[in-house]
């Protein structure tokens, strides 16, 4: 059964929180959101699935990766890591970019914040999100965020599950 996930929009304070349960052990789901060939198998939302062209994970290190569409249509974006605290939390920037990494200044980087804590259910998930304005996440939410992110979020229990 697909734990439910919590979803608040603070447009006062320009962030999100996003909390969800998984019924697994830490280091797997720290593996899942920190690995490039595993995030593939479930970051952003079917029909669309993501394609990593790099990945360095380390701080001040980059994931860039492209959004694939079914049409094979393509958007890049990529994360800029911060602070790592192995199994605990996890910090980047994302922004969306071209196929080199040049970032879309239009869509200036959301700050994201990801805590893995281990619970009798198995491992929280926190994922705090704060971005540049007010106008920017109107823009991102307008676009299908909140759903997309959702959608990620439960292939990644589904993916689980199956362990």
């Amino acid at each position: 059964m697909e734990s439910s996930i919590i979803f608040n929009k603070d447009f006062d304070s320009n962030s999100v929180y996003v909390m969800k349960v998984y019924n697994a052990d830490v280091s797997t789901v720290w593996n899942y959101f920190t690995q490039s060939e595993l995030l593939d198998q479930w970051w952003g939302p079917k029909p669309w699935r993501c394609e990593t062209l790099d990945q360095d994970f380390k701080e001040g290190g980059i994931w860039l990766y492209s959004m694939v569409g079914p049409n094979g249509e393509k958007a890049y974006a990529q994360f800029k890591y911060g602070e790592i605290m192995e199994h605990r939390s996890v910090d980047w920037t994302s922004a969306f970019c071209d196929e080199k990494g040049n970032i879309n200044e239009d869509f200036s980087g959301s700050k994201w914040l990801v805590g893995f804590t281990g619970v009798e259910e198995g491992v929280k998930i926190t994922i705090n999100i704060h971005y540049q304005s007010q106008e920017i996440m109107k823009k991102i939410l307008e676009m299908g965020f909140e759903e997309g992110l959702k959608m990620g979020l439960n292939q990644l229990e589904g993916i689980l599950d199956h362990h």
